[in-house]
């Protein structure tokens, strides 16, 4: 345990755990073994942390979340899994995340900046990004990836082996069971898409010029009557020179279970 630790009498630190400089950890936290907490992090109270997990620096873990618990899969047999939590994190009340299971590549991840609302839950091997939202209740079951400045709405699901792409906005209480495309509004049960987010386009500072041909790639894309296929090609001819174009062809060529539209 490194210096400058604030261990209340109340919490339960494992003596193999590892804590570095500046970690806080507050009453009836229980932390167990194979556990590494990284500068600066703070766990408020009530907090379980189960290893193998490893929590970057200058975290802030609110009251009852459970983090690095065993996955939720029949197959699970006890295996020494992990879960991997970046930096700088907001994971708020009862949150659950999940270690990864064998089948799955055996580790979950969490990047860094992101902010995981009450309730969340991270299922097995999930692979999140950075700086994305998870609003209250928000539901990642297995194998879901999402990449970077996501939102995915209060009370949604995201079913196993989705992805979420960088910049996609998932509506409120919805349930995704395809991709969710980049820049795109998904909502819905099931979801589909509505639309580019255009609030979301404005307010990552992208340029007026480049929301206008992503408007036109979207027309192209889901309102030409050509197959989603051929479309993509006519519109890569055509608009493919615009970063945030190229960003979504890709994303559409590269998915294994479609996209919501």
């Amino acid at each position: 345990m490194a210096e400058g630790c604030k261990i209340d009498p109340l919490a339960q630190v494992d003596e193999s755990a590892v804590l570095a400089e500046g970690v806080e950890v507050g009453p009836f936290c229980v932390v167990g073994p194979g556990v590494t907490i990284g500068a600066g992090t703070i766990l408020t109270s009530h907090v379980s942390l189960t290893g193998p997990t490893t929590l970057g620096a200058r975290n802030r873990v609110s009251p009852f979340a459970s983090i690095g618990g065993p996955p939720q899969d029949l197959k699970y047999d006890g295996e020494p899994t992990k879960l991997v939590v970046g930096d700088d994190n907001d994971i708020r009340e009862s949150v659950t995340l999940n270690r990864g299971t064998v089948g799955g590549g055996g580790v979950t991840r969490l990047g860094n900046g992101n902010l995981l609302m009450a309730y969340t839950h991270i299922g097995h091997d999930c692979l999140v990004g950075d700086r994305n939202i998870l609003a209250n209740a928000a539901t990642l079951a297995g194998h879901v990836e999402i990449g970077n400045d996501a939102t995915v709405g209060a009370y949604s699901g995201i079913h196993q082996f989705c992805r979420v792409a960088d910049h996609a906005f998932i509506g409120g209480y919805s349930v995704v069971t395809q991709d969710a495309m980049p820049w795109v509004m998904t909502v819905g049960n099931r979801a589909k898409a509505y639309g580019l987010n255009l609030v979301g386009l404005k307010r990552g500072g992208v340029p007026r010029e480049t929301i206008t041909a992503l408007k036109k790639a979207y027309r192209m894309l889901f309102r030409s009557g050509e197959t989603l296929e051929t479309a993509v090609d006519t519109v890569d001819a055509e608009l493919g020179q615009y970063t945030e174009v190229k960003q979504l062809l890709e994303f559409i060529r590269s998915s294994e279970r479609g996209v919501c539209r």
